[in-house]
C-alpha cells in the first residue's frame, strides 16, 4: 500500500531540486523538515502510522481531512532527501566529454567559424522548418574532419561524440529522416548565452538537450540510401492524408493537435494566432491533452468497471504517445497522466496522489533538468490540477452533463495552477485564457478524437483516412475563426511584471490550501483575494517608486529603455527582430503595458526598424522621429498609420530640436555622425554614432564635444573618446579591441561595459550599475 510518507518524501525530492534556485539555497527544505517532524510529534502520531483518537479530533478542529499521517521521522528522512537531491542536481549537469565535437572549435570564438568542415552523424529527429526558413534537425556526430580547401580532399578524419544542433537549406533537410547516416559540409560555432533580459537563451537551450555546439550547414551528402521502415514513416502518412483534403493550413494544424506541433511544419502564422490567444498548448502534444483524453474517458466510462475504465485509459494513452512519436515532453506527461489515472482507477487519493508524485521523482531521477523544463513544469502542474481541483469544480458543476462539466472544468483547473508559473516566467497574464480555452475545448477534443481516428484509418487504407479528415474541415475553421477573434481583441496580454519566487511560494500555497482545509475550500474568494494582494501590490508599489535606466545590448544601434514611475521611454528600436525578440519581451517582463514616448534617431543609417514589431505588441501615445527622411518614408507612413490605432502622436523632429518631458531632456546635435545628447535627473549622456568617422576625429582633435558624465559609442574611436571625454561610465558594443587600446582602457578610471560580453547594462537611481550577464552568473547556482 502506497502511504502519504511516499508522496513526502517524493515531494522533498523535486523541492531539493527546486531549491538550488532560492535564496538560501538548500537548507530551506531541511528546514521545512525539522518543522513539519516537530508539529505531527506535537499531533500524537503512533508508531503505527494510526492516527489516535486525540489527534484525530484536533485535525478535525482545525478543518484538516482524517489521512494516516507518517511517521514524524518520515520528515526528517524527507529533509535529507532534499539535501542529496541538490547533489544529483549538481553531479547530473550535463559536461562535454574529452572528444566532444564543440572541443574542436577555439575557445576564443564568438561567432561562425570561417574554417570548413565536414561532420558525419545519425540523423536524430525529424527535420523541421525554422523561421528563417532553413531545415532545422539534431545530428549525433561520429567523425569530423576539416577542408583546407576545394581542391583538395578534406583532412584527416577524428572520431568524436556529441549532440549537434544543425540547420541547412531547406532543399538540403527535404527527404531526410531519423536514423539516416548523412556527412554535412558547414561551419561550426559556439552557441551565444542571452544578453538581454527575458530573451531567449540558446545556449541554455542546447545545454538542456546536451548539446554544447552547432553546425551551420551548407551541403548533405546521404551516406545511407536504404529508407528502413520507422515511426516517421507512420507521422508522415498522417500528415499527407490530413493536408490531403483539408488543406492548408487546416490540414497541418489537424497533425499539430494530434501530434504536438514539435512533430508538424505548422505554418509559422498559425502557431503565433494560437500564442497570441493564450491557446499554445492546443497545438503541442501535451499535458493538457492528456488530462482532457483522461478526462473524457472518465466521462465515458463512468458506469463501467474499474478494470474496464483503466484498460481503455491507459490504451488511449499508449497510442497518443505512439502516434506523437514518443517524444520526450509527451513521453513524460502521458506517463504522469497514466500514474493519475491508475490513482483514480484505484479510488483512494493518497494513493492516487502519492503514485503521480512517486513517477514524478522517477522522471526527475532520470533527468533531473527536467524540473528547469517548462514542459515538464506545465505537465506536472496540469496533471496535479486534474487530480486536485477537477474533481472539486465537477461537484459544482453537477447540474450539467458529464462531458460538458469536464470540457470546463480541465482548462479552468490547468489556467488556475500553471497561471503562477507563466507570471514568474513571462510576467503575462493572457486576459481572455479562460474563456478561450472553454470555448474551444469542445472543438479541440472532437477534432483531436477525429484526427486520432483520420490517422488510424490513413495507416491501415490512406484514402479512407482522408476521406475521414474532411469532416474535420468545418469544426478546424470554426477552431482557426475563434483563434483569430481572440487574439484581435483589445488587451488580450496584460503585463504585470515577473513575480518573485516568494509570491510563486505563496499563491501555490492558497491553492493547495483551499484543496487540503475544508474553512478555505469555502471561502474561496478569501483566497483569491489574497493571491491578488500578493502578486498586484508589491509590483505595484515597485512601479511607482521605480527609477531604471536599461541600456539593451544590440549590436551598432544604442537602444534604451527609461522607467521613470510607471512612465516608460524607449529610445531606437534596432534592426528587424530587435522589436520582437528583445525589446517587447523585455518590457513585458518589467510589466509594461503601454510605452509614453518613443524616440527614433536611426543611428545606423537604415531602412528597417523594429517599431512595427514593438507597436504589435505595445501601443505608443507619442512616437518623435529624428530619422525622416525619403528613404524611410514609407516605413514612416506605416509608422504613422500603426499610432492612428490607437489614437497615438507622430512627432517629425529637425535637427536641433528638444524633446522634453519630467524624466529627460533629448537634443539630436549631428546628423552625419551621428551624436545625441540627453540630460537625465541631471546626468549627461551623450550618444555618438561612427557613420562619418573622419568628421568625429575632426571634433574631438577641436574638443568641441560635451563632456557627458556617460558615454555611448560602438565605434574604433572609443580609446581617444574616453582619453578626450573622460566619462564617469562608457557603454561600447565590440569588446575587439586592440591590445594597447584594451591596455589604456583598462588604466582609466572611466568604467566601461561591454554590452556583447556583459549583456544588458542597468542604472538606478541610488548610482547602482549592473551587467545582465555577470549578474545573472552571480545569482545562479547551476547555470
Amino acid at each position: 500500500m502506497i502511504k502519504a510518507s511516499s508522496t513526502i518524501i517524493s515531494l522533498a525530492f523535486i523541492l531539493g531540486l527546486l531549491s538550488t534556485e532560492l535564496p538560501g539555497g538548500r537548507i530551506w527544505p531541511i528546514i521545512l523538515g525539522i518543522l513539519g517532524a516537530v508539529l505531527f510529534s506535537q499531533l500524537g502520531i503512533s508508531p503505527q502510522h494510526k492516527l489516535q483518537s486525540k489527534t484525530r479530533k484536533k485535525l478535525q478542529a482545525r478543518h484538516l481531512p482524517p489521512l494516516a499521517l507518517p511517521h514524524p521521522y518520515i520528515w526528517l528522512i524527507a529533509s535529507l532527501v532534499s539535501l542529496l537531491a541538490g547533489f544529483y542536481l549538481q553531479f547530473r549537469l550535463p559536461q562535454p566529454q574529452n572528444n566532444d565535437i564543440s572541443k574542436f572549435i577555439p575557445q576564443d570564438s564568438n561567432a561562425i567559424q570561417a574554417q570548413l568542415v565536414i561532420v558525419r552523424g545519425t540523423i536524430e529527429s525529424t527535420p523541421r522548418l525554422t523561421r528563417s526558413q532553413r531545415g532545422q534537425f539534431w545530428l549525433n556526430a561520429d567523425q569530423f574532419s576539416e577542408v583546407i580547401n576545394n581542391q583538395q580532399p578534406p583532412g584527416i578524419s577524428k572520431a568524436v561524440t556529441g549532440k549537434l544542433y544543425v540547420t541547412v537549406p531547406i532543399l538540403q533537410s527535404t527527404g531526410l529522416y531519423p536514423g539516416q547516416k548523412v556527412a554535412i559540409t558547414g561551419f561550426l560555432y559556439r552557441p551565444k548565452p542571452s544578453k538581454n533580459l527575458n530573451e531567449f537563451n540558446f545556449r541554455r537551450y542546447l545545454w538542456y538537450q546536451g548539446s554544447f555546439s552547432g553546425l551551420n550547414g551548407r551541403l548533405v551528402n546521404i551516406l545511407e540510401k536504404e529508407r528502413p521502415w520507422g515511426l516517421w514513416k507512420v507521422r508522415q502518412s498522417i500528415v499527407k492524408s490530413h493536408v490531403q483534403f483539408l488543406g492548408i493550413p487546416q490540414g497541418p494544424l489537424v497533425s499539430a493537435m494530434l501530434l504536438g506541433s514539435k512533430a508538424i511544419d505548422l505554418p509559422y502564422d498559425i502557431r503565433d494566432l494560437f500564442i497570441k490567444a493564450g491557446l499554445a498548448h492546443l497545438i503541442a502534444a501535451s499535458a493538457f491533452h492528456t488530462s482532457l483524453l483522461l478526462d473524457l474517458v472518465l466521462g465515458l466510462t463512468r458506469k463501467a468497471s474499474r478494470r474496464t475504465r483503466l484498460i481503455v485509459g491507459s490504451l488511449i494513452l499508449i497510442i497518443f504517445l505512439g502516434l506523437t512519436g514518443f517524444n520526450p515532453s509527451t513521453f513524460r506527461a502521458v506517463l504522469m497522466g497514466l500514474a493519475a489515472f491508475l490513482g483514480i482507477g484505484i479510488k483512494q487519493k493518497i494513493k492516487q496522489l502519492s503514485l503521480f508524485m512517486i513517477v514524478a521523482m522517477i522522471l526527475l531521477l532520470i533527468n533531473p533538468l527536467w524540473i528547469w523544463d517548462l514542459e515538464f513544469q506545465f505537465s506536472f502542474l496540469t496533471i496535479s490540477s486534474l487530480i486536485i481541483t477537477v474533481p472539486s469544480i465537477n461537484q459544482r458543476l453537477q447540474w450539467l452533463p458529464r462531458v460538458i462539466a469536464s470540457l470546463i472544468s480541465v482548462p479552468l483547473a490547468a489556467t488556475i495552477w500553471t497561471l503562477p508559473i507563466q507570471l514568474s516566467v513571462f510576467g503575462t497574464v493572457p486576459i481572455y485564457s479562460i474563456l478561450s480555452n472553454v470555448l474551444s475545448t469542445p472543438l479541440v477534443a472532437i477534432i483531436s478524437f477525429g484526427g486520432m481516428l483520420s490517422a488510424i484509418f490513413a495507416f491501415i487504407f490512406p484514402p479512407f483516412g482522408s476521406a475521414v479528415a474532411v469532416v474535420l474541415n468545418c469544426l478546424t475553421s470554426w477552431l482557426i475563426y475563434l483563434v483569430e477573434l481572440v487574439g484581435n481583441l483589445p488587451e488580450n496580454y496584460l503585463s504585470v511584471g515577473k513575480i518573485t519566487i516568494w509570491q510563486l511560494l505563496i499563491v501555490y500555497t492558497l491553492i493547495l490550501m483551499v484543496w487540503w482545509l475544508r474553512w478555505w475550500g469555502k471561502h474561496l474568494w478569501f483566497a483569491g483575494l489574497l493571491v491578488l494582494i500578493s502578486v498586484t501590490i508589491p509590483i505595484g508599489h515597485s512601479k511607482n517608486d521605480l527609477f531604471r535606466i536599461t541600456v539593451l545590448a544590440a549590436e551598432e544601434e544604442p537602444i534604451m529603455v527609461i522607467q521613470d514611475q510607471g512612465n516608460v521611454t524607449v529610445f531606437n528600436s534596432g534592426n528587424c527582430g530587435k522589436g520582437k525578440l528583445t525589446i517587447a519581451p523585455f518590457l513585458q517582463q518589467q510589466g509594461i503595458n503601454k510605452i509614453d514616448w518613443a524616440i527614433s534617431s536611426n543611428f545606423q543609417y537604415s531602412d528597417t526598424n523594429a517599431w512595427l514589431e514593438i507597436m504589435e505588441k505595445l501601443p505608443i501615445k507619442v512616437f518623435f522621429d529624428y530619422s525622416p527622411t525619403p528613404e524611410t518614408a514609407l516605413i514612416s507612413k506605416a509608422i504613422h498609420q500603426e499610432l492612428q490605432k490607437h489614437k497615438g502622436i507622430y512627432q517629425p523632429l529637425s535637427l536641433g530640436q528638444t524633446v522634453s518631458t519630467d524624466s529627460y531632456i533629448a537634443q539630436l546635435v549631428n546628423k552625419e555622425i551621428p551624436i545625441l545628447q540627453m540630460k537625465i535627473r541631471g546626468q549627461l549622456w551623450l550618444f555618438i554614432g561612427n557613420r562619418n568617422q573622419s568628421e568625429l576625429e575632426k571634433l574631438i582633435k577641436l574638443e568641441k564635444l560635451p563632456r557627458p558624465q556617460v558615454l555611448w559609442h560602438a565605434g574604433q574611436s572609443l580609446k581617444k573618446l574616453l582619453e578626450t571625454l573622460k566619462p564617469n561610465l562608457a557603454i561600447t558594443v565590440n569588446a575587439n579591441l586592440r591590445n594597447e587600446d584594451s591596455l589604456a582602457i583598462s588604466k582609466m578610471k572611466t568604467q566601461v561595459f561591454f554590452t556583447e560580453q556583459d549583456g544588458a547594462v542597468q542604472w538606478t537611481a541610488d548610482g547602482k550599475l549592473e551587467a545582465f550577464i555577470q549578474n545573472t552568473e552571480s545569482r545562479t547556482s547551476i547555470f
